[in-house]
């Protein structure tokens, strides 16, 4: 039913129906439409959902010749120096803060929390001249303008005059999209580990011992990071929403592409934080769907999940010096001097531990993506 009613959305924004007022669609409705209209990209190429595609866990899935470390702009050229975050579960994310308690940075969206919330967020691609490329807030509501069912549907919702100021029907065009993604389409919480919250599903022992390995703060440092209500709490997101430094290297193939010589200042980035000491610190990412989203780290520098997992353990075990996906040591971090020893801190994993923690991650994955999973013996 949801196919359905997702394939009559599109056939309406391709045919320009005009509707009435009285028929004109709700927010979710044509929020729907609108994240999967590439007209609201200066040359009509590209839309939100082709860097968030609802096919692949919400992720850019286009490999671009860099295995989808970066997302390649609306001009088909243009190459950042991050990858696009899941859309999954993003609707749970506080508005960017900083905690007086606990004297760190919290929430937004983005790597770098510099949209504050899911609405400004909606409102960043559009004008990003490496993304949409549109070159101002008045170019994107004139493409608005040239569909009779957006013209309708945004009177019908926010009254006869709201195209007549860009601003405000700009301000309206973010708070359509972030209530489609607001919706469960983005945020089912209907893994396996959901359904074993329910008694609906029974742990391997693979998977039970990773459980225990990730909820365990005496044994490795997943919970300090990734862990907002505690062990078997339905609604669990899986991040805390802080940000961190956790040594991440450069990604040198994707700066060969880009061109990008300049450290990657992370949290320093966003306008609203002026303090040193969050250079190279990022948000902490949902780990709902982290199997089915490779690549990793917030330039994609990781290829495989495990690979993730033995970089932590690096920290703690003397004799993790290899990156296997490179079979040379690790890289250095980009940004040395603010990361996050204390979270960082952990036991030594075994072989059998890593394999146990991609196990239970694996759980995570929602039941419309488990067919993305590669198959492996337990």
């Amino acid at each position: 039913m949801k196919n359905l009613k997702l394939l009559i959305n599109i056939f309406l924004v391709f045919s320009s129906l005009s509707l009435s007022a009285n028929e004109a669609l709700s927010k979710e409705a044509l929020g729907q439409i609108l994240f999967f209209d590439k007209n609201l990209s200066q040359n009509r190429t590209q839309s939100c959902a082709t860097c968030h595609n609802p096919n692949s866990a919400f992720v850019d899935d286009r490999s671009n010749g860099i295995s989808k470390m970066a997302s390649l702009g609306d001009d088909n050229k243009s190459l950042g120096d991050r990858q696009a975050p899941t859309a999954s579960y993003a609707k749970f994310s506080p508005n960017f803060h900083f905690d007086e308690k606990k004297q760190k940075y919290i929430g937004g969206q983005f790597w770098d929390g510099r949209a504050a919330t899911l609405e400004e967020q909606a409102g960043g691609p559009p004008l990003n001249p490496i993304e949409m490329g549109m070159a101002n807030k008045k170019e994107v509501i004139n493409r608005i303008k040239e569909n009779d069912l957006y013209v309708s549907s945004f009177k019908n919702l926010y009254g006869e005059d709201i195209l007549n100021d860009e601003k405000k029907a700009y301000d309206a065009l973010t708070q359509i999209i972030a209530s489609f993604e607001r919706t469960d389409e983005f945020s089912p919480f209907d893994s396996k580990y959901d359904k074993y919250l329910k008694g609906e599903y029974d742990l391997t022992a693979l998977e039970d011992l990773g459980k225990s390995l990730f909820f365990s703060n005496n044994n490795n440092s997943c919970a300090s990071c990734h862990v907002l209500k505690g062990e078997d709490k339905k609604g669990e997101t899986f991040t805390n929403y802080e940000f961190h430094n956790i040594g991440t290297p450069s990604n040198l193939k994707l700066r060969a592409k880009n061109g990008v010589k300049d450290i990657d200042k992370g949290l320093l980035n966003n306008p609203s934080v002026t303090d040193e000491k969050q250079m190279g610190k990022y948000k902490v990412p949902t780990l709902r769907n982290v199997a089915v989203t490779a690549p990793y780290m917030h330039n994609g520098v990781f290829s495989d999940l495990r690979t993730v997992v033995e970089f932590y353990d690096k920290y703690n075990n003397k004799d993790r010096t290899i990156n296997k996906e490179t079979n040379k040591a690790w890289d250095e971090p980009e940004v040395k001097d603010t990361i996050s020893l204390k979270e960082l801190k952990a036991k030594e994993l075994s072989d059998r531990k890593v394999e146990a923690l991609v196990a239970f991650m694996e759980l995570l994955t929602d039941e419309k993506y488990e067919h993305l999973l590669k198959s492996k013996v337990k």
